[in-house]
């Protein structure tokens, strides 16, 4: 190789290398959302998102479970609840937003984990789908793909929240299109006409706009965030299956209070 090739392949080599750390800077950085608000009511809460690496987990294992899924049911605020009869508690609330890649991250690490626990009976998962961002195009990628959660009909939520993720749109793309919205319906089996005129029709923004200021009432002060009985769950919880598996057994059937609020001080 001539000195000529060795400096050009030098230099190709400090170019690639600045352009990987550019684009792990844009991964960590922070993002600063507001939250909307409901009922004449102004919720503004501040959310700090840390975006972690490209691999989904920060290095850890996919949890990729693949057994049976407890029935899902919408409840009456719009949350979809993965339970099996009777089982009321403890209560595991996810808060969480379909274009957010730090959320996809944390469903990769233990989401399965979480449709284990509800198949065995030991917890009840409440997803609570909302908007984080506030620019475009995250902003209106997360709207779009909010109302599509909540116009699918429960029996299919669990495998369109799944399909929401696995078609999540890189950061600072516009993605989550009504057209794809409805075609991945289509691919589980959901071609009604109410559900892609739902779709088109932005039919369930209001109920995006209560969840989210739901999440802000609710102490939501960053994502991904999880709330058990109440009360906000850890790192040890959020990044393993192991340690979210220790929380429950831990919660038990303790009585379950609004997600994220601290308990009145007597």
């Amino acid at each position: 190789m001539s000195k000529a090739d060795r400096e050009r392949s030098a230099r190709e080599r400090l170019a690639d290398e600045r352009r990987r750390a550019a684009g792990a800077q844009r991964r960590r950085r922070l993002l600063v959302v507001v939250l909307g608000a409901v009922a004449a009511v102004a919720v503004v809460v501040v959310i700090v998102v840390v975006v972690v690496g490209r691999d989904g987990g920060g290095g850890s294992k996919v949890d990729d479970y693949t057994g049976p899924i407890a029935p899902a049911t919408r409840q009456q605020d719009g949350s979809v609840a993965m339970a099996n009869s009777g089982v009321t508690a403890p209560v595991l609330d996810v808060f969480e937003d379909f274009q957010c890649p730090a959320c996809k991250a944390m469903e990769a690490r233990i989401g399965g984990t979480m449709k284990k626990l509800a198949a065995e009976g030991r917890v009840k998962v409440v997803y609570r789908p909302f908007q984080l961002f506030q620019q475009d195009p995250l902003m209106s990628n997360s709207r779009r793909a909010a109302n599509a959660a909540a116009c699918m009909p429960a029996d299919h939520w669990v495998k369109y929240h799944d399909k929401l993720y696995a078609e999540q749109p890189p950061e600072g793309d516009k993605g989550f299109s009504n057209a794809d919205l409805v075609k991945w319906a289509a691919r589980l089996g959901v071609t009604a006409p109410s559900f892609t005129g739902c779709v088109n029709g932005g039919q369930k923004l209001g109920q995006v706009d209560q969840a989210t200021a739901y999440a802000g009432k609710a102490g939501v002060t960053a994502t991904p965030y999880l709330a058990l009985n109440g009360g906000q769950l850890g790192n040890d919880a959020l990044s393993s299956p192991d340690g979210l598996q220790k929380a429950v057994a831990k919660a038990g059937s303790g009585t379950p209070r609004s997600a994220g609020r601290r308990p009145s001080q007597g």
